[in-house]
């Protein structure tokens, strides 16, 4: 099977699974929301249960009454309400994806972190990681931490590289990620404590922790993706000009590139939080359309790849 490149090619590739996933959203009270499930209906790779706030659940009723076969109704008495029973509907296994509509981030973050009653994995870091299809880029372009983390911890940083290997590999159906550990610097100094984790997770990869994997920094993103930068600094690497993994040191370099690649290259830019039992499109405001359509398939494409993966075992 052909690994894939372009967003567009995902929903015929969830299709392939053979069943819809089902995809458990809190408060869908906006018209961004609305657009997204009745177009993944449409493309029949999801089908919703609906978590509506009273008095805010027109659009839930709308689409339950047009697409009676594919939207299921909870009612809830507010946004927090809603955020719990979305939860919950992932945690007892009837949803397969947990969605954010129109409420806060915060909102939903509490009842995923629940200590109780969330879906946080015992023990592990929760983190964003987010998937970009930049015009004139031959490959879909990964990178974390954007939204979450702010100074990684060589701890979070591994657990980091975990989720964002794995998810590389669910998504585009390739089997050696190239990992790009970037900075301002390319030497290890004490200076910037990051690199010294980058040294750790280096060595973490060559003792096998991640997989088959190409790892290597620290190095600027130019250089990660431009192999002709990396031929004038003089910095030899199979991971030079073919990144398919961007690490950043910190979320407001990776926000900041986030937002740039959005804008000034028109990027359609993806995002999910892992760390989690299922995968949480958790998008911005500002987000365009096309975006959280793209997210929400992506997180569908992890969770049929994920259900694969405990199938055969």
């Amino acid at each position: 099977m052909n690994p894939i490149v372009d967003f567009k090619d995902l929903p015929e590739r969830i299709r392939s699974a053979g069943k819809r996933v089902i995809v458990a959203v809190a408060s869908p009270a906006d018209s961004h929301t609305e657009e997204v499930i009745e177009r993944s209906i449409s493309e029949n790779f999801a089908q919703f249960t609906l978590v509506a706030v009273e008095g805010k659940q027109t659009i839930a009723c709308r689409l339950a009454a047009d697409y009676p076969e594919h939207v299921n109704i909870i009612m809830a008495a507010d946004d927090d309400d809603a955020a719990r029973l979305a939860v919950k509907e992932v945690r007892e296994d009837r949803a397969h994806v947990l969605m954010k509509g129109s409420l806060n981030t915060d909102n939903l973050l509490r009842a995923v972190l629940n200590k109780e009653h969330g879906i946080l994995v015992k023990g592990s870091v929760l983190t964003h990681i987010a998937v970009a299809q930049i015009p004139g880029m031959n490959r879909l372009l990964f990178f974390s931490d954007a939204a979450v983390i702010p100074f990684p911890t060589t701890e979070q940083l591994d657990a980091v590289t975990t989720y964002i290997t794995q998810t590389w590999r669910s998504i585009t159906g390739g089997d050696k990620p190239r990992v790009a550990l970037t900075h301002c610097t390319e030497k290890i100094s004490e200076k910037f404590s990051i690199t010294l984790s980058y040294q750790d997770i280096k060595q973490y990869a060559a003792q096998g922790r991640y997989g088959d994997i190409c790892i290597d920094g620290p190095m600027d993103v130019k250089t990660a993706c431009d192999a002709e930068s990396g031929a004038i600094k003089g910095i030899a690497s199979p991971v030079v000009g073919n990144a398919d993994i961007l690490l950043f040191p910190d979320i407001e370099a990776g926000n900041t590139f986030y937002k740039t690649i959005t804008y000034f290259a028109h990027a359609t830019v993806t995002g999910m939080l892992a760390g989690t039992t299922v995968p949480v499109v958790v998008t911005s405001r500002a987000d365009s359309t096309d975006s959280k359509f793209y997210s929400l398939a992506v997180a569908c494409m992890k969770a049929v790849k994920s259900e694969e993966n405990l199938s055969e075992k």
